[in-house]
């Protein structure tokens, strides 16, 4: 694999990942610093950018589902409570949206809860990236052990 396809690569996992499409950026992203494609802040750069634009994505599909289904229609009581759980805390809840398995609907929840796109934006990217931060630190202190 070259260095641009692995990155490619690395892009593509990230952000697939980050979609409700189940992905592992993570294993990607520890083969790619293991076998040293790039700098390890390019590999989280990459990885970041990828995550966070697929919950973006994310968002983006929740704030259009909202446009034709406003949560005020929503009729289960835990759906109500969800929505109001995501008003009450607002968009730093998406600091958890790295969060296997509640980390995608967050993102879709939040933008049709209506969260404003750049406050989600930014806490999208925070989460996603102290978590690829802290793999990468962990890979780089597992590697300089052997």
């Amino acid at each position: 694999m070259t260095d641009f396809a692995g990155l490619w690569l690395l892009f593509s996992s990230s952000f697939l990942s980050s979609t409700l499409l189940p992905g592992g950026s993570e294993a990607i992203l520890v083969y790619a610093a293991h076998e040293a494609f790039a700098p390890d802040a390019l590999l989280w750069l990459i990885a970041t950018v990828g995550n966070t634009l697929g919950g973006m994505t994310g968002w983006l599909i929740g704030w259009w589902i909202q446009k034709r289904y406003p949560a005020r229609a929503l009729v289960k009581p835990s759906h109500q409570q969800a929505m109001h759980r995501l008003s009450r805390y607002g968009s730093p809840i998406l600091l958890l949206s790295w969060l296997p398995i509640i980390g995608d609907p967050l993102c879709l929840a939040a933008g049709w809860a209506g969260i404003r796109p750049l406050p989600a934006l930014l806490f999208i990217a925070l989460g996603k990236g102290l978590r690829y931060a802290l793999l990468l630190a962990t890979v780089s202190t597992l590697l300089s052990m052997t």
